[in-house]
């Protein structure tokens, strides 16, 4: 059979034939059988420009080869490498780049854990028919373990989306209300009613076996497919991501010499499968062809490990610090503080979170350009044992950060005393009074809340002119959320023309704020993956809560209220339902009412130690309060860990296998 001929086999005649590996990779034996059953050979299927799936009967690729990363087709004469399965140096080095990617370390390591499952769906290499049937057979024997989980989001971290949402009843944004997520500027091409090439789940056969499916609804990177033949039988739909290496354009199949095979519960009802899926398939559409092609291009990240930035300090936020880049997972980036220090068994005692165009990621050099305060590294610590230090270290350049909107600092810009609304940095569902505390350099000031002034500013926060965080004074009466006060005034009295005259201060013009609205697409009850500020290793499954203009009310699922977050709609930290699956980064479920009373009782005995603490500092010696503090801690996380795992094994409903926690601690 031609490389360009696209067979379709009925999997449960074939498997009653109790046909061997050898006679499904055996061609000929193939082709004679189909014809002998009535279903002939199947036709060579090409799609257009515009994702148009044409079919022609008659012809055929006969030496064609295929690029195994973007599928385009070619002789072997034209394509790249000994082995001829790419077509260029770019498809070769994405391939490689992709198929190399591994989970991240676990969270007691202090990074997100990672997907323990064997059956992760990432992009998996694809393989060219081979002349020899025993090294074809031997590679769909490997792949064929893999094939089984396809379909069945729960094993991919513990979280099911699919299921989560059919009970929920609410939809997810689409990818498109995500400007920085992988392929949103091609997303529009990806709606429901598209067909695609998938792997059947429903046939008895041995070897890894695809068929037809049409999307019939979408959530995030997520479709829910149904399989041709089922018509308005739902009752085997399945979820899919559509960023994962097993879902392919019409004519995938076609052109990689691989087996489409009907469901066995569906071949029954239809006899002419052929005049079937012609019928179907012409002017049908499907994925682009380049699909996983700009998918890989979109999660190329300019940072790499041992590349050194200045973060804000999260002991400190008024000051940054620098660090070194040890992970990239998915344009999100793991730094470790120079001076953060090691543990005895070599673990990172400080590390911080955000993502590639994070505004509290910065060159080395901009706090001194600006005038910003930032820590002096503490050369003393040795951090030359941990693999991110063992590199030549490189200053990062301005090219790989996110360019901010210019301002123009003139007389009209912010001035020292100036008031305002905030987003409290330290309680982000939290929009705050707030004051200029000090103007820098290129558009940055420094910002604090009114009334918990500390006398060195060590809670000011530091926001560039054009930050959606900073608002105008009196947003929140015109849009109806709470106003955090200072100690002392109440909701019921307070005006801000009378808190200006009693505090003998000025509004910052209301022209100098980013407050233009844009049509985001995010509405209230949407789902999607959000990052917590508060503990920014943590990616969790969100909800809208609330839309005011650019700002959203983010509620993690399975917390309360008091939790919630306001957020840029444009932040690079919230992410489309299937955004963890694709980059490997484990996604935080909903917590269960059982873990809630470990945690309940965990925060009580911090709560005493930190008491315990402050007595000891105050009448014993210092250093030896310090070791004895230590030791509670490490006693503390010990039972943290015992504690949260039993919860985690008596509970059933969608845990992952990582404990979520919050907490209610600083950036």
């Amino acid at each position: 059979m031609n490389d360009g001929e696209e067979r379709i086999f009925d999997g449960e005649a074939h498997d009653q034939q109790n046909s061997s590996d050898d006679d499904v990779n055996n061609s000929a034996t193939l082709s004679s059988w189909a014809e002998r059953e009535g279903i002939g050979k199947f036709r060579h299927t090409y799609i257009n420009e515009h994702g148009q799936v044409y079919v022609n009967p008659t012809q055929f690729y006969v030496s064609a080869v295929t690029c195994e990363m973007c599928g385009t087709r070619g002789t072997k004469k034209t394509f790249f490498s000994r082995s001829k399965r790419f077509c260029s140096v770019t498809c070769s080095r994405s391939y490689s780049s992709i198929s190399k990617k591994s989970s991240i370390l676990a969270r007691v390591q202090g990074r997100p854990p990672t997907k323990k499952s064997s059956h992760k769906l990432t992009v998996k290499p694809q393989y060219v028919i081979s002349e020899t049937k025993t090294n074809e057979q031997h590679q769909e024997n490997l792949k064929h373990q893999e094939s089984r989980a396809f379909g069945q989001d729960a094993t991919l971290g513990g979280f099911d989306w699919g299921s989560y949402l059919e009970k929920s009843g609410l939809l997810a944004a689409p990818v498109s209300c995500f400007r920085h997520a992988p392929l949103c500027a091609q997303w529009d091409d990806i709606y429901v009613g598209l067909k695609v090439e998938v792997l059947n789940t429903h046939t008895a056969l041995p070897s890894k076996v695809y068929w037809i499916a049409t999307v019939v609804q979408l959530a995030g990177y997520k479709a829910l497919l149904r399989y041709e033949g089922y018509d308005d039988d739902d009752s085997h739909d399945l979820w899919c991501n559509l960023g994962t290496a097993d879902v392919h354009p019409i004519g995938w199949c076609a052109v990689n010499s691989k087996l489409l095979v009907p469901p066995q519960e569906v071949h029954q009802h239809i006899k002419d499968w052929k005049s079937y899926l012609m019928e179907r398939l012409v002017g049908a559409h499907t994925l682009p062809v380049d699909f996983h092609v700009k998918m890989a291009d979109s999660l190329r990240c300019p940072f790499r490990q041992g590349v050194r930035v200045e973060v804000v300090d999260r002991s400190l936020v008024s000051r940054t610090r620098l660090a070194v880049v040890d992970t990239v997972v998915g344009g999100r980036l793991r730094l470790l503080y120079e001076d953060g220090g090691l543990g005895p068994s070599g673990e990172v005692l400080s590390d911080f979170w955000c993502h590639m165009q994070s505004p509290l990621l910065h060159p080395v050099g901009w706090s001194e350009r600006v005038g910003h305060s930032i820590k002096e590294t503490d050369m003393s610590v040795n951090m030359s044992s941990h693999p991110a230090f063992r590199k030549v270290l490189h200053n990062s350049v301005l090219h790989q950060f996110r360019k901010l909107r210019t301002v123009y600092m003139g007389d009209t810009f912010f001035e020292e005393g100036m008031k305002l609304e905030a987003i409290d940095p330290l309680n982000l569902g939290n929009i705050c009074v707030a004051s200029v505390r000090k103007v820098l350099l290129d558009g940055y000031i420094m910002v604090g809340s009114d009334g918990v002034e500390i006398s060195d500013g060590s809670d000011w926060f530091c926001y560039h002119a054009s930050s959606h965080a900073i608002l105008p004074v009196g947003y929140c009466e015109n849009n109806n959320i709470p106003l955090t006060l200072p100690p002392g005034y109440d909701h019921a009295t307070f005006t801000w023309t009378k808190y200006l005259e009693e505090t003998g201060t000025v509004a910052a013009p209301r022209r100098l704020f980013n407050t233009d609205d844009v049509g985001h697409g995010f509405t209230s009850g949407m789902k999607l993956e959000a990052v917590d500020l508060m503990e920014p290793r943590l990616v969790c499954v969100a909800t809208v809560r609330r839309c005011v203009g650019r700002l959203l009310l983010l509620h993690f699922d399975g917390w309360e209220p008091e939790f919630d977050q306001w957020v840029d709609c444009q932040t690079p930290e919230i992410y489309p339902v299937g955004w963890c699956e694709i980059t490997g980064y484990q996604l935080q479920p909903p917590i269960g009412p059982g873990k809630i009373i470990f945690m309940v009782f965990i925060y009580a005995v911090q709560n005493l130690i930190a008491t315990c603490s402050i007595l000891l500092s105050i009448s014993l010696d210092l250093t030896w309060f310090a070791c004895v503090s230590t030791v509670i801690s490490v006693k503390v996380e010990e039972m943290e860990t015992a504690l949260l795992s039993s919860a985690q094994t008596k509970e059933n409903d969608n845990s992952g296998p990582f404990t979520t926690f919050k907490q209610e601690d600083s950036v």
